[in-house]
């Protein structure tokens, strides 16, 4: 078989994995992947891995093809010695200043200019240290799943890994520049007050995004119908013997960036966030299947769910109809935000893990805008 059909078998093999892999870019795909890959990615997803996970993978994958044949002139190895694994460092992890003096430094101009031709480079300077070390991770997890041993455990390896994050000077960049507060939470709810279905789904989007522990926003948009009960009401003042009661949902997490379908996993939303939800539901009818679905121009609504990007852009819209500017926030704010607001509120750190659903203290106290941290207690110690 030649190599045209070849990529065209590849394609329509891509296409069936439509529902978790990026296919805005599959012809680019099947062009970069080998048939092994291909094969690699459909039995990753029979397995049943996460659609985030796999897209990841899939996309990574396709990036560590094109920049070793760009780099070496040949396919990617399997297994990949430590040479190459050093030369993927260097080739990632380096210094703009040094590279203006010694052309030499860093990736070759060539390899960036094949790379960017093919759309598959998107930035021209060093990669974040975060992006360099998901690859190699991916990278290492699939020579697990392709049964060959990595060598990501080399001592040099290791080590040049350490001392290129250590040097690289590039600050981590946040998914939402700023985080969505309740006092920001509460100018988007109010766009999106009406009665129309889409303010009712908007509404209930963000207000359970943000009140069950800030949910990424692909948990959001595959929320289904099986994963919510009803809950015991709650206390609207904990600890007022008179407070009046209000509605509480319990939202299985299933699986998630952090846990697997198998654990568990639980949240609650209770209040306002719970009789959206309720109201939304029930003017859609969603009585199985998923929760959160497109609504079109004439009111309709649809019975696809919506996917992590649209939960993006309705939150940019209505950071657009509040008078906000959409550059500054992202779905994922809610996530950063609902954990600045619970330090804001003084909730014990614990309590947010559990409601966030965040397995490391230093990651979950990582959410908290650094503003907030200039405004702690602990800075203001000795003043």
């Amino acid at each position: 078989m030649d190599s045209s059909k070849s990529q065209i078998k590849r394609a329509k093999q891509l296409d069936a994995l439509a529902a978790v892999l990026p296919m805005a870019a599959a012809d680019r795909y099947a062009e970069v992947l080998t048939d092994a890959d291909v094969a690699t990615l459909k039995h990753l997803a029979e397995t049943g891995i996460g659609a985030n996970t796999l897209r990841a993978l899939a996309s990574d994958l396709a990036y560590l093809e094109a920049w070793c044949r760009a780099a070496t002139g040949r396919a990617l190895p399997w297994p990949a010695d430590p040479e190459l694994v050093l030369k993927f460092i260097a080739h990632h992890l380096w210094d703009p200043e040094q590279k203006a003096i010694d052309p030499g430094h860093g990736m070759p101009d060539a390899v960036i200019a094949e790379l960017w031709d093919r759309r598959i480079l998107k930035v021209r300077g060093p990669h974040a240290p975060k992006t360099v070390s998901r690859r190699l991770a991916n990278w290492s997890t699939l020579h697990q799943w392709k049964g060959v041993e990595g060598r990501f455990d080399d001592a040099g390896v290791k080590k040049a890994l350490r001392l290129a994050m250590k040097a690289s000077g590039r600050a981590p960049q946040r998914k939402s520049r700023k985080p969505v507060t309740r006092d920001i939470l509460e100018c988007l709810l109010a766009s999106c007050s009406g009665s129309k279905a889409i303010d009712l789904r908007d509404r209930a989007i963000l207000l359970i995004a943000f009140a069950a522990g800030g949910r990424r926003r692909s948990e959001v948009a595959t929320l289904k119908h099986s994963q919510i009960s009803v809950a015991d009401p709650i206390k609207l003042r904990p600890t007022d013997p008179t407070s009046p009661m209000v509605p509480c949902v319990r939202i299985a997490l299933g699986r998630t960036k952090t846990t697997t379908a198998g654990q568990g996993a639980f949240v609650f939303a209770a209040g306002r966030a719970a009789v959206a939800l309720y109201e939304w539901m029930q003017a859609a009818n969603v009585t199985s299947g998923p929760i959160f679905r497109e609504v079109r121009k004439d009111g309709s609504i649809g019975a696809n769910p919506l996917t992590p990007q649209s939960v993006n852009l309705i939150l940019k819209k209505r950071c657009r109809m509040a008078g906000l500017d959409p550059a500054e926030f992202s779905a994922h704010g809610l996530r950063s935000g609902f954990m600045t607001q619970a330090g804001r509120d003084g909730i014990p750190l614990v309590d947010a893990m559990r409601q966030s659903a965040h397995k490391s203290v230093q990651q979950a106290a990582g959410y908290y805008d650094e503003q907030e941290h200039a405004q702690s207690r602990s800075v203001q110690i000795f003043i």
